[in-house]
C-alpha cells in the first residue's frame, strides 16, 4: 500500500507546529528536576521571604523577653550611678515613703512623710519606727521583723516616693556622668563641668535639660553650650532638684534612648512625687 501524499504532508505540518510546546515541557520537567528543593527555616531562623510579612506577633514570647532583658542590662551598664542612688538613698526628713504589706492591706501605708525626728508611726509601734539615715530596703527588714511577731513570713517593700534632697543628674559624652549633690545653685555649663565636661564625641550644641514638673509633663529644654563658651549666649538656666542634664554623642544619640532607661525615669519620679 502506498503511502498519500497529502497524509504524510499533514503529519509533518502538525509535527512542525508541536515541536515547540514538546520542547518546553521537556525544559519545564528539566529545570525541576535541576532545582534544589525549597529551604525550609530551621529553630531559631527565618527565611528572606518570610521577612517582609512577619510581625511582632508572630515572635515567640520568650524571645521578646530575652531581648526586654538584655536592653534592661544595657540600661543599668550604661548609667550605674541611677541605680546605686535609688537603692542606696538615705531616708531623711520630709522624705515621703509608703510601706506596701503583700495580700495585707490593713499592714500597708501610703503618703508617709518622715519627721524632722526621722521615727514614723506604724502598726503597734508605740515608739515609733526610726528610718533617718537607712535605706528603704533596711527600713522594709525592720518592719518584717516587727511584723513576725503577728504574721507568717510577711512579705514586706518599701518605695521612697519623694526625696528631698538636691540632686541632679548628667548624661552622655561626659567624662564623669553620674548624679550629683546640689549644695547650691548651679547652672547647666556648671553641672557639665563638674561632670568633667564634654567628651570630643559629644554635641554641645544639643544639650537638653530633662525637668519634670510637679503635674507629671515633662519639658525639653534645650541648651546650646557651645554658644556659652562662645559668650553668644548666657548661661543662665539654673537646675533644680531631679533635673537631668542630656548632653548627645556616641552614648545617647537621641534624648529618647534616655527616656527609655527605667532608672532615668525613676529616679526623677520620686522628685515630683511619684507619677
Amino acid at each position: 500500500m502506498k503511502p498519500n501524499p497529502k497524509s504524510a504532508a499533514a503529519l509533518a505540518l502538525a509535527l512542525f507546529l508541536l515541536a515547540p510546546t514538546f520542547a518546553f515541557a521537556q525544559k519545564q520537567k528539566d529545570d525541576g528536576q535541576k532545582r534544589p528543593p525549597a529551604q525550609k527555616a530551621g529553630a531559631g531562623e527565618r527565611l528572606e521571604s518570610d521577612d517582609a510579612n512577619r510581625t511582632p506577633a508572630d515572635v515567640p514570647q520568650e524571645v521578646l523577653a530575652n531581648r526586654r532583658e538584655q536592653l534592661s542590662e544595657a540600661a543599668d551598664a550604661e548609667i550605674p550611678s541611677y541605680n546605686n542612688f535609688l537603692t542606696s538613698y538615705l531616708l531623711g526628713p520630709e522624705d515621703v515613703i509608703s510601706v506596701s504589706v503583700f495580700g495585707l492591706d490593713k499592714y500597708s501605708k501610703t503618703g508617709i512623710t518622715v519627721p524632722p525626728d526621722g521615727r514614723i508611726d506604724y502598726y503597734l509601734i508605740p515608739e515609733g519606727l526610726h528610718v533617718a539615715g537607712k535605706t528603704t530596703r533596711q527600713v522594709a527588714d525592720d518592719i518584717r521583723q516587727h511584723l513576725d511577731e503577728y504574721i507568717i513570713d510577711p512579705k514586706v517593700t518599701v518605695s521612697l516616693d519623694k526625696a528631698m534632697s538636691m540632686r541632679y543628674g548628667v548624661i552622655g559624652d561626659v567624662a564623669k556622668p553620674g548624679i550629683m549633690v546640689m549644695s547650691r545653685r548651679v547652672s547647666v555649663y556648671e553641672a557639665i563641668n563638674e561632670a568633667g565636661g564634654v567628651l570630643p564625641t559629644g554635641d554641645k550644641k544639643k544639650v537638653v535639660v530633662l525637668h519634670w514638673n510637679a503635674d507629671r509633663t515633662m519639658q525639653q529644654i534645650p541648651i546650646n553650650v557651645a554658644a556659652i563658651e562662645k559668650g553668644v549666649a548666657a548661661d543662665n538656666y539654673f537646675l533644680r532638684p531631679g533635673d537631668q542634664v542630656v548632653v548627645p554623642g556616641n552614648r545617647f544619640k537621641t534624648v529618647q534612648k534616655v527616656l527609655g532607661l527605667l532608672p532615668v525615669l525613676s529616679f526623677a519620679r520620686i522628685f515630683t512625687g511619684g507619677w
